[in-house]
Protein backbone atom coordinates (compact mmCIF):
# COMPACT_ATOMS: atom_id res chain seq x y z
CA UNK A 1 0.00 0.00 0.00
CA UNK A 2 1.41 3.35 -1.07
CA UNK A 3 1.43 5.72 1.94
CA UNK A 4 -0.63 8.89 1.67
CA UNK A 5 1.59 11.92 1.26
CA UNK A 6 0.65 14.40 3.95
CA UNK A 7 2.12 16.36 6.79
CA UNK A 8 2.22 14.66 10.14
CA UNK A 9 -1.43 14.50 11.26
CA UNK A 10 -2.24 16.68 14.24
CA UNK A 11 -5.92 15.94 14.85
CA UNK A 12 -6.90 12.29 14.30
CA UNK A 13 -10.32 10.67 14.67
CA UNK A 14 -10.41 6.89 15.13
CA UNK A 15 -13.82 5.23 14.66
CA UNK A 16 -14.81 1.83 16.07
CA UNK A 17 -18.58 1.38 16.15
CA UNK A 18 -18.69 -2.19 17.40
CA UNK A 19 -18.84 -4.02 20.75
CA UNK A 20 -16.67 -3.99 23.88
CA UNK A 21 -14.27 -6.70 22.71
CA UNK A 22 -13.82 -5.02 19.32
CA UNK A 23 -12.96 -1.69 20.93
CA UNK A 24 -10.49 -3.37 23.27
CA UNK A 25 -8.79 -5.15 20.36
CA UNK A 26 -8.35 -1.81 18.59
CA UNK A 27 -6.28 -0.24 21.39
CA UNK A 28 -2.96 -1.28 19.77
CA UNK A 29 -3.85 1.14 16.95
CA UNK A 30 -4.10 3.96 19.49
CA UNK A 31 -0.74 3.03 20.97
CA UNK A 32 0.95 2.88 17.57
CA UNK A 33 -0.47 6.28 16.64
CA UNK A 34 0.62 7.80 19.93
CA UNK A 35 4.17 6.52 19.46
CA UNK A 36 4.35 7.74 15.86
CA UNK A 37 2.66 11.12 16.45
CA UNK A 38 3.22 12.02 20.12
CA UNK A 39 1.98 15.59 19.68
CA UNK A 40 -1.22 14.69 17.82
CA UNK A 41 -4.66 14.86 19.40
CA UNK A 42 -6.34 11.45 19.26
CA UNK A 43 -10.13 11.27 19.53
CA UNK A 44 -11.99 7.97 19.40
CA UNK A 45 -15.63 7.54 18.41
CA UNK A 46 -17.39 4.43 19.75
CA UNK A 47 -20.87 3.12 20.46
CA UNK A 48 -22.34 4.11 23.81
CA UNK A 49 -21.76 1.35 26.35
CA UNK A 50 -18.27 0.51 25.08
CA UNK A 51 -16.50 3.71 26.16
CA UNK A 52 -15.50 2.24 29.53
CA UNK A 53 -12.80 0.17 27.83
CA UNK A 54 -10.97 3.40 26.99
CA UNK A 55 -11.30 5.17 30.34
CA UNK A 56 -7.83 6.09 31.66
CA UNK A 57 -6.20 4.97 28.37
CA UNK A 58 -3.06 7.16 28.12
CA UNK A 59 -2.97 7.01 24.32
CA UNK A 60 -6.28 8.78 23.65
CA UNK A 61 -7.17 12.39 24.43
CA UNK A 62 -10.94 12.12 24.17
CA UNK A 63 -13.63 9.47 23.72
CA UNK A 64 -16.91 10.34 22.01
CA UNK A 65 -20.06 8.21 21.93
CA UNK A 66 -22.18 8.06 18.80
CA UNK A 67 -25.66 9.48 19.21
CA UNK A 68 -28.29 7.04 17.90
CA UNK A 69 -31.45 9.01 18.62
CA UNK A 70 -33.57 11.03 16.22
CA UNK A 71 -32.23 11.71 12.74
CA UNK A 72 -31.90 15.43 13.50
CA UNK A 73 -29.81 14.67 16.59
CA UNK A 74 -27.52 12.44 14.58
CA UNK A 75 -27.06 15.13 11.94
CA UNK A 76 -26.18 17.70 14.61
CA UNK A 77 -23.68 15.29 16.11
CA UNK A 78 -21.96 14.74 12.76
CA UNK A 79 -21.94 18.49 12.13
CA UNK A 80 -20.17 19.00 15.46
CA UNK A 81 -17.59 16.42 14.38
CA UNK A 82 -17.02 18.39 11.18
CA UNK A 83 -16.44 21.56 13.19
CA UNK A 84 -13.57 19.89 15.04
CA UNK A 85 -11.39 20.08 11.93
CA UNK A 86 -9.94 16.57 11.88
CA UNK A 87 -7.13 16.21 9.37
CA UNK A 88 -7.17 12.40 9.44
CA UNK A 89 -9.88 9.78 10.08
CA UNK A 90 -9.09 6.10 10.60
CA UNK A 91 -12.25 4.01 10.43
CA UNK A 92 -11.75 0.55 11.97
CA UNK A 93 -15.42 -0.43 11.85
CA UNK A 94 -15.91 -2.16 8.49
CA UNK A 95 -19.36 -0.59 8.21
CA UNK A 96 -21.36 1.76 6.00
CA UNK A 97 -22.51 4.12 8.79
CA UNK A 98 -18.96 4.79 9.94
CA UNK A 99 -17.83 5.36 6.35
CA UNK A 100 -20.49 8.04 5.91
CA UNK A 101 -19.40 9.67 9.18
CA UNK A 102 -15.78 9.57 8.00
CA UNK A 103 -16.68 11.35 4.78
CA UNK A 104 -18.91 13.87 6.58
CA UNK A 105 -16.07 15.04 8.83
CA UNK A 106 -14.45 16.67 5.80
CA UNK A 107 -11.03 15.30 6.79
CA UNK A 108 -8.67 15.27 3.78
CA UNK A 109 -7.32 11.83 4.77
CA UNK A 110 -9.90 9.11 5.39
CA UNK A 111 -8.70 5.53 5.78
CA UNK A 112 -11.03 2.57 6.16
CA UNK A 113 -11.71 -1.07 5.33
CA UNK A 114 -13.97 -2.39 2.60
CA UNK A 115 -13.61 -6.17 2.68
CA UNK A 116 -17.12 -6.57 1.23
CA UNK A 117 -16.29 -4.34 -1.79
CA UNK A 118 -19.31 -2.13 -1.13
CA UNK A 119 -20.00 1.44 -2.20
CA UNK A 120 -18.51 2.75 1.02
CA UNK A 121 -15.04 2.37 -0.47
CA UNK A 122 -15.73 5.50 -2.51
CA UNK A 123 -16.01 7.54 0.71
CA UNK A 124 -12.43 6.91 1.79
CA UNK A 125 -9.34 8.58 0.38
CA UNK A 126 -7.52 5.27 0.93
CA UNK A 127 -8.95 1.77 1.39
CA UNK A 128 -6.86 -0.34 3.75
CA UNK A 129 -6.03 -3.82 2.48
CA UNK A 130 -4.96 -6.26 5.19
CA UNK A 131 -2.34 -8.91 4.46
CA UNK A 132 -3.31 -11.65 4.74
CA UNK A 133 -7.05 -11.09 5.04
CA UNK A 134 -7.52 -14.07 7.37
CA UNK A 135 -5.58 -12.80 10.38
CA UNK A 136 -6.26 -11.78 13.95
CA UNK A 137 -8.33 -8.63 14.33
CA UNK A 138 -5.51 -6.83 16.12
CA UNK A 139 -3.22 -7.14 13.11
CA UNK A 140 -6.13 -6.51 10.76
CA UNK A 141 -6.79 -3.11 12.38
CA UNK A 142 -3.09 -2.25 12.47
CA UNK A 143 -2.98 -2.63 8.67
CA UNK A 144 -4.93 0.63 8.40
CA UNK A 145 -1.84 2.48 9.60
CA UNK A 146 0.21 1.45 6.59
CA UNK A 147 -1.54 4.19 4.64
CA UNK A 148 0.25 6.66 6.96
CA UNK A 149 3.64 5.06 6.40
CA UNK A 150 3.49 3.04 9.63
CA UNK A 151 3.78 -0.73 9.72
CA UNK A 152 3.34 -2.16 13.22
CA UNK A 153 3.06 -5.91 12.76
CA UNK A 154 1.75 -6.98 16.16
CA UNK A 155 0.19 -5.39 19.21
CA UNK A 156 -1.26 -6.20 22.59
CA UNK A 157 -4.61 -4.78 23.73
CA UNK A 158 -4.58 -2.70 26.90
CA UNK A 159 -7.04 -1.60 29.56
CA UNK A 160 -6.28 0.73 32.46
CA UNK A 161 -7.93 0.50 35.89
CA UNK A 162 -7.89 3.42 38.32
CA UNK A 163 -7.03 3.28 42.02
CA UNK A 164 -10.65 3.95 43.15
CA UNK A 165 -11.86 1.04 41.03
CA UNK A 166 -9.21 -1.21 42.54
CA UNK A 167 -10.16 -0.09 46.04
CA UNK A 168 -13.84 -0.76 45.45
CA UNK A 169 -13.09 -4.34 44.40
CA UNK A 170 -10.74 -4.77 47.37
CA UNK A 171 -13.54 -3.67 49.69
CA UNK A 172 -16.02 -6.08 48.13
CA UNK A 173 -13.60 -9.01 48.36
CA UNK A 174 -13.02 -8.28 52.04
CA UNK A 175 -16.76 -8.18 52.64
CA UNK A 176 -17.10 -11.60 51.00
CA UNK A 177 -14.22 -13.05 52.99
CA UNK A 178 -12.23 -13.64 49.82
CA UNK A 179 -8.91 -12.13 50.88
CA UNK A 180 -5.98 -13.39 52.89
CA UNK A 181 -3.42 -16.17 52.66
CA UNK A 182 -5.97 -18.92 53.20
CA UNK A 183 -8.48 -17.62 50.67
CA UNK A 184 -9.40 -20.24 48.03
CA UNK A 185 -8.46 -19.43 44.43
CA UNK A 186 -11.13 -17.51 42.55
CA UNK A 187 -12.44 -18.79 39.22
CA UNK A 188 -14.63 -16.47 37.18
CA UNK A 189 -17.11 -18.34 35.01
CA UNK A 190 -18.85 -16.32 32.29
CA UNK A 191 -21.94 -18.20 31.06
CA UNK A 192 -23.48 -15.46 28.90
CA UNK A 193 -22.64 -13.92 25.53
CA UNK A 194 -24.07 -11.28 23.24
CA UNK A 195 -25.43 -13.86 20.79
CA UNK A 196 -27.23 -17.05 21.82
CA UNK A 197 -25.34 -19.13 19.27
CA UNK A 198 -22.09 -18.37 21.13
CA UNK A 199 -23.43 -19.65 24.47
CA UNK A 200 -22.41 -22.99 25.98
CA UNK A 201 -25.39 -24.69 27.71
CA UNK A 202 -26.04 -23.37 31.22
CA UNK A 203 -26.29 -26.87 32.72
CA UNK A 204 -22.75 -27.59 31.53
CA UNK A 205 -21.45 -24.42 33.13
CA UNK A 206 -23.13 -25.59 36.33
CA UNK A 207 -21.54 -29.04 36.13
CA UNK A 208 -18.15 -27.50 35.40
CA UNK A 209 -18.46 -25.12 38.34
CA UNK A 210 -19.25 -27.96 40.75
CA UNK A 211 -16.39 -30.11 39.49
CA UNK A 212 -13.85 -27.28 39.71
CA UNK A 213 -15.00 -26.32 43.21
CA UNK A 214 -14.83 -29.92 44.38
CA UNK A 215 -11.49 -30.76 42.78
CA UNK A 216 -9.55 -27.55 43.39
CA UNK A 217 -11.34 -26.08 46.41
CA UNK A 218 -11.86 -22.85 44.46
CA UNK A 219 -14.60 -20.25 44.81
CA UNK A 220 -16.70 -19.78 41.70
CA UNK A 221 -17.82 -16.31 40.61
CA UNK A 222 -20.49 -16.09 37.89
CA UNK A 223 -19.81 -13.02 35.79
CA UNK A 224 -21.51 -10.94 33.16
CA UNK A 225 -23.22 -7.59 32.73
CA UNK A 226 -26.75 -6.74 33.84
CA UNK A 227 -28.28 -8.33 30.74
CA UNK A 228 -26.51 -11.60 31.57
CA UNK A 229 -27.54 -11.72 35.21
CA UNK A 230 -30.49 -13.99 34.47
CA UNK A 231 -28.35 -16.70 32.88
CA UNK A 232 -25.79 -16.39 35.69
CA UNK A 233 -28.52 -16.91 38.27
CA UNK A 234 -29.85 -19.81 36.21
CA UNK A 235 -26.43 -21.47 36.37
CA UNK A 236 -26.21 -20.78 40.11
CA UNK A 237 -29.54 -22.53 40.74
CA UNK A 238 -28.23 -25.66 39.03
CA UNK A 239 -25.05 -25.92 41.11
CA UNK A 240 -24.23 -27.35 44.52
CA UNK A 241 -21.12 -25.24 45.16
CA UNK A 242 -22.94 -21.98 46.03
CA UNK A 243 -21.22 -19.69 43.51
CA UNK A 244 -21.37 -15.92 43.93
CA UNK A 245 -23.29 -14.17 41.15
CA UNK A 246 -21.40 -11.00 40.26
CA UNK A 247 -23.15 -10.38 36.93
CA UNK A 248 -24.33 -6.78 36.78
CA UNK A 249 -22.68 -5.88 40.07
CA UNK A 250 -19.59 -4.08 38.77
CA UNK A 251 -18.74 -1.47 36.18
CA UNK A 252 -16.64 -2.57 33.24
CA UNK A 253 -13.34 -1.49 34.77
CA UNK A 254 -14.29 -2.80 38.21
CA UNK A 255 -14.94 -6.10 36.48
CA UNK A 256 -11.45 -5.88 34.94
CA UNK A 257 -10.00 -5.36 38.41
CA UNK A 258 -11.95 -8.35 39.76
CA UNK A 259 -11.00 -10.77 37.00
CA UNK A 260 -7.36 -9.71 37.35
CA UNK A 261 -7.41 -11.22 40.85
CA UNK A 262 -8.81 -14.56 39.65
CA UNK A 263 -6.74 -17.68 39.07
CA UNK A 264 -8.76 -18.53 35.97
CA UNK A 265 -11.45 -17.27 33.61
CA UNK A 266 -13.72 -19.73 31.79
CA UNK A 267 -16.30 -18.42 29.37
CA UNK A 268 -17.74 -17.93 25.93
CA UNK A 269 -16.18 -15.80 23.22
CA UNK A 270 -16.95 -12.17 24.02
CA UNK A 271 -15.81 -8.92 25.56
CA UNK A 272 -15.34 -10.39 29.05
CA UNK A 273 -13.00 -13.01 27.65
CA UNK A 274 -10.88 -10.32 25.99
CA UNK A 275 -10.77 -8.25 29.19
CA UNK A 276 -9.61 -11.28 31.20
CA UNK A 277 -6.83 -12.07 28.72
CA UNK A 278 -5.76 -8.42 28.52
CA UNK A 279 -5.29 -8.09 32.30
CA UNK A 280 -3.23 -11.30 32.33
CA UNK A 281 -5.69 -13.78 33.82
CA UNK A 282 -5.39 -17.33 32.40
CA UNK A 283 -8.30 -18.02 30.05
CA UNK A 284 -10.20 -21.05 28.84
CA UNK A 285 -12.26 -19.71 25.94
CA UNK A 286 -15.16 -21.58 24.34
CA UNK A 287 -15.59 -20.80 20.64
CA UNK A 288 -18.41 -21.84 18.36
CA UNK A 289 -19.51 -19.86 15.27
CA UNK A 290 -16.59 -17.42 15.34
CA UNK A 291 -12.99 -18.12 14.37
CA UNK A 292 -10.39 -18.02 17.16
CA UNK A 293 -7.69 -17.28 14.57
CA UNK A 294 -9.37 -13.90 14.12
CA UNK A 295 -10.99 -13.31 17.49
CA UNK A 296 -9.04 -15.39 19.98
CA UNK A 297 -7.89 -13.98 23.35
CA UNK A 298 -4.67 -11.99 23.38
CA UNK A 299 -2.76 -12.22 26.62
CA UNK A 300 -0.80 -14.70 28.68
CA UNK A 301 -1.87 -18.27 29.33
CA UNK A 302 -4.87 -19.10 27.12
CA UNK A 303 -6.58 -22.30 26.03
CA UNK A 304 -9.16 -22.18 23.23
CA UNK A 305 -11.67 -24.99 22.74
CA UNK A 306 -13.07 -24.92 19.22
CA UNK A 307 -14.62 -27.62 17.04
CA UNK A 308 -13.84 -25.98 13.72
CA UNK A 309 -17.27 -26.39 12.14
CA UNK A 310 -18.21 -24.24 9.15
CA UNK A 311 -21.01 -22.09 10.57
CA UNK A 312 -21.39 -19.66 7.70
CA UNK A 313 -24.60 -21.28 6.44
CA UNK A 314 -26.49 -21.06 9.72
CA UNK A 315 -24.84 -18.45 11.96
CA UNK A 316 -27.81 -16.08 11.55
CA UNK A 317 -30.61 -16.09 12.43
CA UNK A 318 -30.51 -19.61 13.86
CA UNK A 319 -28.35 -22.74 13.95
CA UNK A 320 -29.52 -25.71 11.88
CA UNK A 321 -27.45 -28.34 13.69
CA UNK A 322 -29.59 -28.64 16.83
CA UNK A 323 -27.99 -30.85 19.48
CA UNK A 324 -24.99 -31.29 17.18
CA UNK A 325 -24.16 -27.58 17.18
CA UNK A 326 -20.58 -26.37 17.57
CA UNK A 327 -21.13 -25.26 21.18
CA UNK A 328 -22.95 -28.46 22.21
CA UNK A 329 -20.08 -30.54 20.84
CA UNK A 330 -17.86 -29.05 23.58
CA UNK A 331 -18.03 -31.42 26.53
CA UNK A 332 -17.76 -30.70 30.23
CA UNK A 333 -14.86 -33.17 30.45
CA UNK A 334 -12.66 -31.32 27.97
CA UNK A 335 -13.34 -27.91 29.51
CA UNK A 336 -12.67 -29.32 32.98
CA UNK A 337 -9.40 -30.86 31.79
CA UNK A 338 -8.25 -27.60 30.17
CA UNK A 339 -9.16 -25.62 33.28
CA UNK A 340 -7.50 -28.20 35.51
CA UNK A 341 -4.22 -27.99 33.62
CA UNK A 342 -4.13 -24.24 34.17
CA UNK A 343 -5.08 -24.46 37.83
CA UNK A 344 -2.38 -27.09 38.32
CA UNK A 345 0.15 -24.68 36.82
CA UNK A 346 -1.15 -21.93 39.12
CA UNK A 347 -0.59 -24.19 42.12
CA UNK A 348 -4.23 -24.56 43.14
CA UNK A 349 -4.73 -27.02 45.97
CA UNK A 350 -6.23 -30.29 44.80
CA UNK A 351 -8.84 -31.86 47.09
CA UNK A 352 -8.54 -35.63 47.20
Amino acid sequence: MTPIRMLRPKNILIIKLRHIGDVLLSTPVLHALREAFPEARLTMLVNRGTEGVLAHNPDVNEVLCLEKGAWADQCRFVYRLRERGFDCVIDLTDGDRSAVISFATGAPVRIGFNAEHRWRGLLYSKVAKPRPVDQHRVEYDLCALRALGLDPTRGMPSVSVSEPEEQMVDHWLREQGLTGDHCPPLVLVQPGARYSLKVWPSERFAQLSDRLAERFHCRILLGGDQREREIAEQVARKTHCAPIVVAGRFSLLQYASLVKRCALFVGNDGGAMHIAATVGTPVVALFGPTYPERWGPRGGLTQVIYKGLDCRACYHPSCLRGDDSCMRQITVDEVFEAAGRILDLKGARVVT
